[in-house]
């Protein structure tokens, strides 16, 4: 993988970086011995979670849609008539987080909640006009991160790191 700039430089002056002692916290502290973490596969994955959401949460701030929110929205889009427990366990989300982030959106006008023949106790999720609106601007700064994400990773980094991540996943 070349580095967006052209040059093995940044890629090991970063490698370094995560090596080395961190630096002084402030004036008269020592640096802080991180042990082996920047090499565990775990810390790595979270310090690049982290950065990843801190730049997706900046690309959707205009529209005050989360991560999270962002990711319930296009599975309700893509499966309306989903019940609320459907789209919290394909996600991973907990139930009491979920009904409260549907509230959420409830509230904005963006999804609604419909009674589900025959089940009392379910609501189907389905996407207001607002919120398939809301959706498509989302998609478009969505699309520009994903951009942004794929030049840092350089030329066919974006495909080895989705599929490394898979491959973890399955596991």
């Amino acid at each position: 993988m070349t580095p967006p700039d052209g040059s093995g430089v940044a890629r090991t002056r970063r490698r370094q970086a995560d090596k080395a002692p961190s630096p002084p916290t402030g004036a008269g502290e020592r640096a802080i011995d991180m042990g082996g973490l920047p090499d565990f596969i775990g810390y790595a994955l979270r310090r690049a979670q982290i950065r990843v959401f801190e730049d997706f949460i900046r690309s959707l701030a205009k529209l005050d849609v989360s991560p999270a929110q962002f990711s319930v929205l296009l599975v309700i889009d893509r499966n309306p008539g989903l019940k609320q427990s459907q789209v919290s366990a394909v996600l991973g989300i907990q139930r009491t987080n979920f009904v409260a982030m549907v509230d959420e959106l409830e509230r904005r006008g963006l999804v609604v909640r419909q009674a589900v023949p025959n089940d009392r106790r379910s609501h189907a999720l389905v996407l207001t006009d607002h919120g398939r609106e809301n959706l498509r601007k989302a998609a478009k700064l969505q699309a520009k991160h994903e951009r942004r994400l794929g030049e840092r990773l350089g030329e066919g980094g974006r495909e080895a790191l989705l599929r490394l991540l898979r491959a973890l996943a399955s596991t």
